[in-house]
């Protein structure tokens, strides 16, 4: 079992990528959940893994209506936090959004293939992941109806073993979902949050224009202040991404993304096939001499997104009359 993803979109603490807790740099995750403490003095702005309970709705495209989600649950801890080969810089804030728009630092001495350049002329190595001990994991709805099962670290890789299936969704919402590492080379420690219910995006379609504000709309949740919802806008991703647009928002079943925001993300260009993924999420830390570690329980959709000029393609075939499908998946 692997942590999931849809179409191009990254996450989770997979490799040398950080896991995904919110906007590019921020120190602190945010959304509902509950904290437990390791009992360290150490930095709980300094993030240095995650153990990640994401589940998607089953897709439209599935066709039956007996199909459902899929769940997946991932868990890594480095020795420190891992670097990014871009810098988010926020160009404009208005209504919990934010636009960012990426910056590639040079450095003239090249950092090798065991760190990064993080800043102009400053390379950072990479951390190392380590164990800590086994993860005793309560809380989560198993296929087997079994109350718990241990998942022990391969390749300081943290999965469930083989032959326990999760249920979906994963965890009742409002459930208590807890980790309980038993200490290694990392120290033993507790993570708590709560379970989310499936997020149900209510918008048929999502269409970006200039000058005018979008409109999200899902479901609210059954129980208030368990989860926060984030969004991420990025419609240039399959041309090399030109910047974003994210959001964190209160779980209440709407969010406007403001027009001009929207209006300066158009302005930096688009690609093929843009998408907008819409998170609801539960967090809870725990603080290790290490830095911080997160879990993540989280319900995910994206959505295909509208813009008034573009076709996506992935050949020539898909293209009006007189067009051809260019490199960045547009017609032209």
């Amino acid at each position: 079992m692997s942590l999931l993803s849809l179409n191009c979109s990254s996450s989770a603490a997979d490799g040398n990528d950080q896991p995904d807790t919110g906007n590019p740099g921020s120190s602190a995750a945010s959304g509902g959940g509950s904290t437990a403490s390791g009992g360290s003095t150490g930095d709980p702005t300094r993030l240095i893994g995650a153990f990640q309970v994401r589940s998607l709705p089953a897709s439209p495209a599935e066709g039956t209506p007996e199909a459902t989600g899929s769940t997946s649950v991932l868990g890594k801890i480095y020795d420190g936090p891992t670097p990014s080969q871009i810098v988010w810089e926020v160009q404009a804030e208005e209504g919990g959004c934010q636009l960012l728009t990426p910056r590639v630092p040079f450095c003239n001495q090249p950092c090798g293939g065991s760190a990064v350049c993080v800043e102009d002329d400053t390379c950072q190595p990479y951390p190392a992941a380590h164990s800590a001990g086994n993860v005793t994991v309560t809380g989560l709805n198993l296929e087997s109806g079994e109350a718990s099962f241990v998942m022990t670290p391969t390749a300081n890789n943290y999965q469930p073993p083989a032959g326990v299936r999760l249920a979906y969704p994963p965890a009742d919402e409002g459930q208590v979902v807890r980790l309980e590492a038993s200490g290694d080379h990392f120290g033993a420690f507790t993570l708590e949050a709560r379970g989310v219910s499936p997020l149900d995006l209510l918008n048929d379609t999502i269409r970006l224009d200039p000058g005018q504000p979008v409109r999200l709309e899902w479901a609210p949740p059954g129980q208030a202040d368990i989860s926060r919802v984030h969004v991420k806008l990025d419609i240039s991703h399959h041309g090399g991404t030109k910047g974003m647009l994210e959001c964190a928002a209160e779980d209440t079943g709407a969010l406007d993304l403001p027009a001009s925001l929207v209006t300066q993300l158009l302005d930096l260009g688009v690609a093929g096939f843009p998408t907008i993924i819409v998170t609801r999420r539960s967090v809870g830390s725990a603080t290790i001499d290490a830095g911080r570690i997160d879990l993540i329980i989280s319900s995910q959709i994206e959505q295909s997104v509208e813009i008034e000029g573009l076709t996506s393609c992935n050949d020539d075939a898909q293209c009006p009359d007189g067009q051809t499908c260019q490199a960045d998946l547009t017609c032209q």
